[in-house]
């Protein structure tokens, strides 16, 4: 029979063992990957089609709220693309381990007692 607690909404059932060493698992794959990262940078590497006036490779970014750009060689525009590239998974790596890290909470320790139950949608568990 269920307590009064947990017919409201309250208590989340337990997680399996398993599922909570799989997230765990995940998590720690993902701190693998944040260890490989190398060069970052945001903003947008432009190249220009040759014959077209104007600087051939342009970096743009914000910095202050302005937008910034910068005339490059072909190399740094290599290198810079490469960078905005590994910025975009650090963001991504990051998303997925926010996450894991509120699932792996959630399973760990038990949940206050609350008048209206919390769903897992307020913290961005789906």
């Amino acid at each position: 029979m269920l307590d009064e607690a947990s017919s409201i909404g309250n208590i989340i059932p337990a997680m399996s063992s398993a599922a909570l060493a799989k997230l765990e698992a995940r998590h720690n794959a993902l701190r693998q990957q944040l260890a490989q990262i190398r060069y970052l940078s945001a903003g947008s590497v432009y190249r220009r089609p040759l014959g077209k006036s104007g600087n051939r490779f342009t970096w743009s970014t914000k910095i202050n709220a302005k937008t910034v750009s910068l005339a490059l060689s072909a190399e740094q525009a290599d290198w810079l693309d490469q960078a905005i590239a590994e910025h975009r998974r650090l963001k991504t790596i990051l998303a997925e381990m926010y996450r894991l890290s509120r699932q792996i909470m959630r399973a760990r320790f038990p949940d206050a007692q609350r008048r209206k139950p919390l769903n897992k949608k307020v913290l961005s568990l789906i």
